[in-house]
């Protein structure tokens, strides 16, 4: 069984009209709700052992803050893949990762991740920024993830958090 978390970037800026989409940061909502979501992860112990983030700055500035908040001791991995990834190339990208690792966390962007949860569930749920998917997958390998059904175990979204 391997457990994919799914989270996409907290809220951006548009202040700034010379930086390009790639280039914008998170704004003060996105800057508060990350370490917010943080915060559950470590008092529920969602402890993924990668993080794999797209290397935009917003999704980049999320994977950071959430990765301190929760107390995550696992490294951060960019892949330039995932910037405005469609759920094939976001497969693509998982089904390579290391067997021995049993969880991973995914930081992207939509509408790729709310169709990878999809694809992955059979569910449709919206994924406003900031939200986490945690997806449990019976499979035994990364490299079987096309053909595998998941289970949603949790979504958290930063407005629904007492």
């Amino acid at each position: 069984m391997k457990t994919l978390y799914i989270l996409r970037h907290a809220k951006s800026s548009w202040d700034d009209a010379a930086l390009s989409d790639f280039e914008r940061p998170l704004n003060e909502r996105g800057l508060k709700a990350a370490p917010l979501v943080g915060g559950v992860m470590k008092k529920k112990q969602f402890q993924p052992e990668l993080i794999l983030s797209s290397p935009a700055r917003r999704a980049e500035q999320t994977a950071a803050l959430i990765k301190q908040s929760a107390g995550i001791g696992g490294a951060i991995q960019f892949d330039e893949r995932i910037y405005e990834a469609s759920p094939a190339r976001l497969l693509e990208v998982i089904s390579e990762q290391d067997e021995k690792i049993a969880s991973v966390m995914l930081v992207g962007h939509n509408p790729g991740l709310e169709g990878l949860l999809k694809f992955l569930t059979g569910e449709l749920q919206p994924m406003p920024t900031a939200a986490l998917a945690i997806v449990d997958l019976e499979i035994d390998k990364w490299s079987g993830i096309n053909s595998s059904k998941g289970n949603l175990r949790m979504l958290i979204r930063p407005k629904e958090i007492q």
